[in-house]
C-alpha cells in the first residue's frame, strides 16, 4: 500500500477522576449529542470515530476508561497499544478534587503508555462565571497551576472545554489528532 492510499489507525484512550465529563466529552465529539444523565463506566467503553485530514482516511479507536479506584488493576490491561491519551478534570467547584489528582493520572499513563502525546482538558467551563473565566481567574483559580503542570509534564495543550455547550471540544480533540497523524506521517 503506497503512503497515498494508507489509512492512519489511533488508539486514544480518555482518562480521568469520575464524573468529569469523559463519555460525554467523547459523545459529542464523535456524534455531537449531550447525554444529560450520569451513567458511570464500569470498566470501559469504546468509541470507533473516521475522518479526513489532508486527504487520508484517519480511524479513531476511543477507550472512556473508567475513573473509579475498583478500575485501577483493570486499567493497566486497556492501555496496551495507546497513540495518545486524553487526561480530563471538572472545572465545576464542587468537583476541584480532580485537579489534584492530575498527577496520578499522569503517572499512571506515563507507566504503562511510555512517551506518548497527551492532552488536558479542563472540562465544565459552562459552570464557571465568564467574567471571571476572561480574567484569567476562574473559580477554583487554576490557570496557573494548570499551565504549569502542562509545561512539567510536556503535555501538548490544555483546553478549557464543556460537554454540554461544545465549547473547545471539537478543536481540543482535532489538536490531539493532528499531532498523532504528523507523527506518524513521518515514522
Amino acid at each position: 500500500m503506497s503512503d497515498d492510499e494508507k489509512d492512519f489507525k489511533f488508539k486514544v484512550i480518555v482518562v480521568g477522576d469520575p464524573a468529569v465529563g469523559k463519555t460525554t466529552l467523547i459523545r459529542k465529539y464523535t456524534t455531537g449529542t449531550f447525554q444529560k444523565d450520569y451513567i458511570a463506566t464500569l470498566g470501559a467503553q469504546f468509541s470507533n470515530y473516521e475522518e479526513n485530514l489532508e486527504g487520508k482516511k484517519v480511524r479513531l479507536f476511543i477507550w472512556d476508561i473508567a475513573g473509579q479506584e475498583t478500575f485501577e488493576i483493570m486499567r493497566q490491561k486497556f492501555y496496551k497499544g495507546t497513540s495518545g491519551a486524553i487526561i480530563v478534570f471538572s472545572h465545576a467547584f464542587n468537583e476541584k478534587d480532580s485537579f489534584n489528582h492530575l498527577g496520578k493520572w499522569f503517572d499512571e499513563l506515563y507507566e504503562y503508555c511510555g512517551i506518548i502525546p497527551m492532552a488536558l482538558f479542563g472540562n465544565k467551563i459552562d459552570l464557571v462565571d465568564e467574567s471571571e473565566m476572561n480574567h484569567g481567574t476562574d473559580k477554583i483559580g487554576l490557570d496557573v497551576e494548570v499551565n504549569k503542570f502542562v509545561n512539567d509534564h510536556g503535555l501538548i495543550g490544555y483546553f478549557k472545554t464543556s460537554a454540554l455547550t461544545g465549547h473547545g471540544v471539537i478543536d481540543a480533540f482535532q489538536k490531539l489528532v493532528r499531532m498523532l497523524y504528523f507523527k506518524a506521517s513521518y515514522e
